[in-house]
């Protein structure tokens, strides 16, 4: 038997070993994420708004910001374990689109024309020529049109079923730029990340500090800081230790960040090391959520707390008018995930055929 000398250290758990892909509580934190969304929704779809800028900030940015760099760790991760391009596209494909789509048709045929109802308005042909429009012009996930025949009406945000759903055109943008650093073998050069990191960091000071006001550049590099901070913690994950001063140190550069014009300057990879500590530490069964309601929750809460504006119910303050919301929604990501999302990610374990050589060798192994 070997002892263990009374001087030698205990190393510290890593991030990479304490994250275990099939057990964490990422499902429960993007859950958290996304209810949040509806939070933050709840001020401006009410009319009013938080009156602290650096709390504003953070409140504002870091449920989408959470998603991107829990994104950035997972998707990078899938396309190793798998770096084949169809497998790789065909699951992102099946994990945005239908549910997306779903989303549309039911704000333009459902949610939208109950709002026209409730005012006692008519449904007439310019409706309903608005609700084909906003389905097709939205379709291909960039949204170029908001509203539907103008409406919703007489809300405290008119002209907007869903200003939610424009920041997955810039996810599915991430998705890409994995599959083309992937194919072009790029992943093996270990500073390829880190340079498009800093390039992003750098588009974000030229945005926020310097004169650039270029749309793509501004939106390109505010969500791709956040997606290669979740790539890079994934990366180095085998290094990086996982323990409480971690935590705490990212906690105080998030919080001392807030006072920045733009706080993933500072924020970015802390906010990515958080993300994932906290789902690499939810060993907990009930943190184990296996059903994953965050998209549907995403992609639906907005028209719905519209709809709710619509009824009057945002009248009633902001904690009421959220807790609506999250009543409302939550039942419908419930449905959007076991009638829509589950059914469309069995869709990606697409079985070949089973060719005659390989049933005799079957049959031949359980002959006695």
């Amino acid at each position: 038997m070997t002892v263990q000398s009374p001087s030698r250290r205990v190393q510290p758990t890593t991030l990479g070993a304490a994250f275990d892909p099939r057990n964490n509580a990422l499902n429960a934190i993007r859950l958290l994420l996304a209810l949040l969304v509806i939070v933050w929704h709840s001020f401006p779809l009410s009319g009013h708004e938080v009156p602290f800028a650096p709390l504003r900030q953070v409140f504002g940015r870091i449920s989408v910001d959470g998603f991107f760099a829990i994104s950035g760790y997972l998707i990078v991760a899938s396309w190793v374990r798998t770096p084949k391009w169809w497998p790789f596209l065909r699951a992102r494909l099946l994990r945005i689109f239908p549910a997306f789509w779903v989303s549309l048709i039911i704000t333009a045929v459902v949610i939208a024309p109950l709002s026209v109802v409730v005012r006692g308005a008519p449904l007439d042909g310019a409706f309903w020529s608005g609700a084909a429009r906003y389905v097709a012009s939205n379709a291909g996930l960039w949204v170029s049109q908001y509203d539907i025949a103008g409406t919703p009406l007489d809300v405290p945000y008119p002209g907007a079923w869903n200003g939610s759903m424009w920041t997955l055109f810039w996810e599915f943008l991430c998705y890409l730029g994995v599959l083309a650093l992937g194919l072009a073998g790029l992943f093996r050069r270990r500073l390829v990340v880190p340079v498009l990191f800093v390039l992003t960091l750098v588009g974000v000071l030229a945005t926020s500090y310097g004169p650039v006001g270029n749309f793509w550049v501004e939106h390109g590099s505010h969500f791709g800081v956040m997606f290669l901070a979740g790539t890079l913690i994934y990366q180095h994950a085998d290094r990086i230790p996982l323990n409480r001063t971690w935590i705490i140190a990212a906690l105080a550069l998030l919080a001392g960040s807030a006072m920045l014009p733009d706080y993933r300057l500072v924020a970015a990879l802390p906010i990515a090391y958080l993300m994932i500590a906290l789902g690499a530490l939810g060993r907990h069964p009930r943190l184990q959520v296996r059903n994953d309601f965050s998209y549907g929750t995403y992609i639906f809460a907005f028209p719905l707390q519209q709809l709710l504006a619509t009824l009057g119910v945002a009248s009633l303050g902001v904690p009421l008018f959220c807790l609506a919301g999250i009543a409302v929604t939550l039942p419908v990501a419930a449905a959007s995930w076991f009638w829509i999302e589950k059914p469309a990610l069995r869709l990606k374990k697409v079985r070949r055929p089973v060719t005659a050589q390989e049933i005799a060798v079957a049959e031949g192994t359980r002959r006695p």
